[in-house]
């Protein structure tokens, strides 16, 4: 109970944060500009998460950046399901052959947009839509104080993902294997706040083709936005991969171990930003 109102006075002081930066800058400020490590990025001024961080410490994700640039070379192709403003995308960009990026959120697509411009980022190409199972249309709520924690309406809208009163707003769907016209790409990422198992259901053909796969793990997602079992969501994990990598935790197990792991991760409510499956 008093963790439940610890979390909802935070939220609710977030909030009435981001509104006073909003009027202090004025309506028209919708974006300013950070010269940061991850490169030259537009950020909303609202966003207390990503563009909170990039502004006052001039960086955002670096050991993860780290971590993807290991496992990449500058011939490899790389696909970004959750590309938000290009904080990840941008400096991956810059060390491999070519980046695609997925983007729901037309606000943030349009940041990345600028953001591609700004670090003349050529290997790089972005798309406006949200990764599905199929073709369809679905709302989605465009958070601003984490705008990176937009997402698919939840199935159970808990309070945490709502406590700014997003704005819900219907964006097109599609399944990626149906999508993109490549299939081939050396790491795949999927970060976008519980939707992965319905992307991941929509490009079978696409993971069965790369040598990496990156993708969060939060229980609450699991739970609340695609109401699914940890059981199912490695249902979607391909069989050539042997390895899971747990970041958070430091450990690489075989997958079949990895997979018990990650039903005690789930029990105890622990999450991962990047799970790491590798062959």
């Amino acid at each position: 109970m008093l963790k439940a109102l610890f979390w909802r006075m935070n939220f609710f002081l977030k909030n009435r944060q981001s509104a006073k930066i909003s009027r202090q800058l004025g309506d028209g400020v919708k974006s300013v500009i950070v010269d940061s490590k991850n490169g030259i990025l537009a950020v909303d001024p609202r966003d207390l998460e990503v563009g909170y961080k990039l502004r006052n410490y001039g960086s955002y994700g670096l050991d993860e950046i780290t971590r993807i640039n290991q496992l990449i070379t500058t011939k490899s192709n790389v696909l970004i399901v959750g590309a938000h403003i290009g904080s990840l995308l941008i400096p991956i960009a810059k060390n491999c052959n070519k980046v695609v990026g997925i983007e729901a959120n037309p606000n943030n697509f349009n940041l990345l947009k600028t953001n591609v411009h700004l670090n003349k980022a050529e290997n790089v190409s972005i798309h406006n839509i949200a990764a599905s199972s199929k073709q369809e249309t679905i709302k989605f709520q465009m958070n601003v104080v984490n705008s990176g924690g937009s997402k698919r309406l939840p199935k159970n809208n808990e309070y945490m993902y709502r406590y700014d009163n997003p704005e819900v707003i219907e964006v097109q769907a599609h399944s990626l294997d149906e999508y993109l016209n490549e299939h081939k790409f050396d790491l795949v990422l999927i970060d976008i706040e519980g939707s992965e198992y319905f992307a991941m259901q929509g490009m079978k053909e696409i993971l069965a083709n790369c040598n990496t796969l990156i993708v969060e793990f939060l229980p609450h997602h699991l739970k609340n936005v695609a109401d699914v079992t940890v059981e199912q969501f490695l249902s979607l994990i391909p069989k050539q991969f042997t390895k899971l990598t747990i970041p958070s935790k430091n450990e690489i197990h075989p997958i079949d171990i990895g997979g018990v792991v990650l039903q005690q991760m789930y029990n105890n409510k622990e999450g991962d930003d990047g799970l790491i499956f590798t062959k």
